[in-house]
C-alpha cells in the first residue's frame, strides 16, 4: 500500500500541534532569549514552561494507539515471539536518534564557546554515548545529551512491553482453554496498575511503567474503534481515568484521556481518516519526529548567537525565537528528507548492514 494512503490526518494534525508546543517549551525554558522574554511576557512565558511540555502526553496516547492499531487491530494477542518486532523498532528509532544525539553533541561544543548557560549538555563520555546506543540512559542514569532523548528510550520500552504483554497473554490464555481476552485484560490491568501506582511516584519515571497508564489509555481507544465495542473500551477508558483523577488529579492524565477518548470517537466516526484535510498540518504531522529531534540543539546554537550579538531587547529576543523556530523546522525537514523519512531510513539501514570484502568495497561489486 502506498504510504501516503495510510496517514491519518488528525494524527498528523495532533502530532503537528503537540510537537509545535514542545518546540516552544523549550524555547521558554532554556538561555538567555527565555530569560529576555520572562522580562518582556512573564505570563506567556510561564504558560509555556508550564503547561506546553504536557504535549508529550498526546504522543504517548498516540503511540499506544497506533501500536494496537499494528500489533493487536482486532484486540488479539501475538501468535509469535515479538523480539523481531521489537528489534524493528529499534532499529527504526535508532538510526535518527542518535544522528540527532551526534549534531546535538556539535550544537553544546558550539554554544558553550559562545554562552555560559546551564541548558548546555555537559561534554559527552564513551560510556554516556553507549548508553544512548542502547536507549538506557535514562535507567543507567547518565544525563540525556538533548532535551527530549528520554522520550525516545520511553517509546521504545512502551512498545517492548505491550508487545510482550500481547504474546504472553496469547500463549497464557492457551493455557486457560483458548481464553482469547486474556491479553488485553493484562494490557488494561497494567495501565490500570500505573494509573493508579506507578505514574503517582516519580522515581519510576525512567520506566514504561510510569507511563503506560496513558500509552494504554491509546491502546484501548483503537480498540473501542472495533465492532460492538466502543461503548464497553471507551467506557473502560473514562472509569478507570476519571477515577484515577478522582484518587490523584493529574493535569497531564486528564489531557491523556481526553485525547484517547477523541481518538476513539474519530476512529469509530471515520473522522481519523479524513479530517482535518490540511496539507500544511499534514507536513508539520510527518516531520513531527524529527522536529522534536533537531530542534534543542537547533535552539542551543540561537541562543548562543542571541548571548553574542549583546542585544537584550523583547523585540530583539522575539525575533530570536522566532528565528530559532524557523531554522528548526528548516533543518527538521531536511533531517527527515535525508535520515528519518522511511526511504532515508531504508537506505540507511541497508548500507550499514551491506557485507563488505577488503578495502570496504561492497560484496558483489
Amino acid at each position: 500500500m502506498n504510504p501516503a494512503a495510510q496517514r491519518l490526518p488528525l494524527i498528523d494534525a495532533l502530532k503537528a500541534i503537540a510537537s509545535q508546543l514542545i518546540v516552544l517549551h523549550h524555547l521558554a525554558a532554556y538561555g538567555p532569549l527565555s530569560q529576555v522574554m520572562q522580562q518582556a511576557a512573564p505570563g506567556l512565558i510561564d504558560w509555556l514552561f508550564e503547561y506546553a511540555r504536557m504535549a508529550v502526553q498526546v504522543f504517548l496516547v498516540m503511540g499506544g494507539f497506533l501500536a494496537a492499531r499494528g500489533l493487536s487491530p482486532h484486540g488479539g494477542g501475538l501468535e509469535t515471539a515479538p523480539f523481531g518486532l521489537i528489534w524493528k523498532r529499534y532499529t527504526r528509532l535508532i538510526v535518527p536518534f542518535m544522528s540527532a544525539m551526534l549534531l546535538a553533541m556539535v550544537c553544546a561544543y558550539l554554544a558553550d564557546q559562545w554562552m555560559d548557560d546551564e541548558s548546555i549538555p555537559a561534554r559527552a563520555t564513551w560510556a554516556q554515548g553507549f548508553a544512548h546506543l542502547f536507549l538506557l540512559h535514562g535507567v543507567l542514569g547518565f544525563d540525556s545529551l538533548s532535551a527530549g532523548a528520554w522520550y525516545v528510550a520511553i517509546d521504545f520500552q512502551l512498545f517492548s512491553l505491550f508487545a510482550l504483554l500481547l504474546w504472553v497473554g496469547q500463549r497464557g490464555g492457551r493455557l486457560l482453554g483458548d481464553f482469547r481476552l486474556l491479553a488485553p485484560l493484562l494490557v488494561a490491568a497494567l495501565a490500570t496498575t500505573s494509573l493508579f501506582w506507578f505514574n503517582r511516584d516519580d522515581a519510576w519515571d525512567n520506566w514504561a511503567l510510569y507511563f503506560f497508564g496513558a500509552y494504554g489509555m491509546g491502546v484501548a481507544a483503537w480498540w473501542a474503534s472495533q465492532r460492538n465495542r466502543l461503548a464497553l473500551w471507551l467506557g473502560v477508558i473514562a472509569a478507570v481515568g476519571i477515577l484515577a483523577l478522582m484518587v490523584d488529579f493529574r493535569l497531564r492524565i486528564l489531557l491523556a484521556l481526553l485525547t484517547a477518548l477523541t481518538l476513539g470517537f474519530a476512529n469509530r466516526s471515520g473522522l481519523l481518516a479524513r479530517w482535518p484535510d490540511s496539507a500544511v498540518l499534514g507536513w508539520f504531522g510527518r516531520i513531527s519526529y524529527s522536529l522534536f529531534l533537531v530542534h534543542f540543539p537547533i535552539c542551543l546554537l540561537v541562543n548562543g548567537l542571541y548571548a553574542q550579538s549583546g542585544l537584550d531587547s523583547a523585540a530583539s529576543a522575539a525575533v530570536g525565537m522566532a528565528a530559532a523556530w524557523a531554522i528548526s523546522v528548516g533543518v527538521a525537514a531536511l533531517f527527515y528528507r535525508w535520515v528519518e523519512g522511511p526511504e532515508a531510513s531504508r537506505r540507511i539501514l541497508a548500507g550499514m548492514s551491506r557485507p563488505t570484502t577488503r578495502k570496504g568495497v561492497p560484496a558483489g561489486r
